[in-house]
């Protein structure tokens, strides 16, 4: 572990060179603070305008996660400073992680991202945006905002938007966990490699001969070192969760409105694990969220990538305002005892005018206007 809490660095290849960055907090689980949002912008703009380097890797330090999210804990503590905001840092937090997310997704050159491990929140915004995304035997993803009060960000109002079926509803309103046959089913990684691979991926990319002025042919030259190492690890890959249950996740969310979707997952009586661990962390998380998580895929569902960080920022600003988010993260991170007072019992409590307040501008000019 270094002093940085990213590292980074340029890898010799055949010809050009290969950008590496590492996330090295494994303490935290490479969780991001505003200073790795930072670094990673700033990197992420001189190696674009950098000839030399023809693509660049993405991994967490550590074998237990390539990144856990943002850090949860500095966001709390912005928000119950100043109660009603503006939370200065949470607020410049949720702005610079969202333009980093959109310079990812908009990247000219290859970004191979290493998802091995967990990938939750934050992390699945590095992931999702990057153009090549390798997930692993132990990779573990998930967007569980609903039990802190908050709302699959960083991205999360594209990428779920265009996952197959009710699949992105249902996991954003749940925060089901998933794996990598599952990633790869709904669209979040493009290959499963095992994680023993991992060196001789890297070794195999600084063999290549990059073009320093081509993008695409780079691209290709990714695809070209990554699909033998995918063909040797179909064996190990793990069984899905999302596929083999699509048609009952299409059913459970196919109501006449949200609330009638809620009842839906809460009243299943299941014997089926998975299931039943997403419908109880609905039953645990905030209602008022669940309402605010829904409205917000609905509304950016044929946004493009542009309007959706602007509405994710309009709906994260509100968010960090409000009491819910500050007992959530209270109840399962700071004081620990899961018994969060959330303010509603049931969605059908949650006035319409409190649900329209969090989709209504808290400025005057959206801080990613210039997107």
């Amino acid at each position: 572990m270094s002093d940085e809490p990213i590292v980074f660095a340029e890898l010799p290849a055949k010809s050009g060179k290969l950008g590496r960055v590492t996330l090295d907090v494994p303490g935290t689980l490479n969780s991001l603070t505003l200073e790795m949002v930072d670094l990673l912008q700033n990197q992420l703009d001189r190696w674009a305008n950098d000839d030399a380097v023809a693509a660049v890797f993405i991994e967490g330090s550590g074998d237990r996660a390539f990144c856990a999210g943002g850090d949860v804990q500095a966001l709390y503590r912005s928000a119950i400073a100043t109660p009603g905001g503006p939370c200065e840092y949470a607020e410049a937090f949720f702005a610079r992680e969202y333009r980093m997310n959109y310079t990812l997704h908009t990247y000219p050159k290859p970004i191979i991202c290493w998802g091995n491990g967990i990938v939750m929140g934050g992390g699945l915004g590095v992931m999702a945006g990057c153009s090549h995304r390798v997930v692993t035997e132990s990779t573990r993803i998930a967007m569980p905002e609903v039990t802190i009060a908050l709302f699959p960000d960083v991205g999360g109002s594209w990428f779920l938007n265009h996952m197959p079926g009710r699949a992105g509803e249902f996991l954003a309103l749940t925060g089901a966990s998933i794996n990598a046959a599952d990633a790869l089913y709904t669209g979040l990684a493009d290959r499963f490699i095992a994680s023993e691979h991992k060196g001789a991926v890297l070794k195999s990319l600084q063999k290549q001969q990059w073009l320093a002025d081509d993008s695409q042919a780079n691209h290709g030259v990714v695809r070209h070192v990554l699909r033998p190492f995918a063909e040797q690890s179909l064996s190990s890959l793990p069984g899905g969760q999302v596929e083999p249950h699509i048609g009952r996740i299409n059913s459970l969310c196919d109501g006449d409105s949200v609330h009638e979707i809620i009842d839906n997952i809460l009243a299943q009586h299941t014997a089926d694990p998975w299931l039943a661990k997403a419908r109880d962390s609905l039953a645990h998380g905030s209602k008022l969220a669940a309402l605010w998580i829904h409205r917000q895929l609905r509304e950016t569902c044929h946004s493009s990538l542009r309007e959706v960080f602007q509405a994710e920022i309009e709906l994260a600003t509100n968010v960090v305002r409000h009491p819910e988010f500050a007992e959530g993260v209270r109840a399962l991170l700071i004081d620990k005892d899961r018994k969060p007072a959330w303010q509603f019992q049931r969605s059908r409590d949650v006035p319409d005018n409190l649900l329209d307040s969090f989709f209504t501008p808290p400025w005057p000019t959206n801080p990613l206007a210039d997107l």
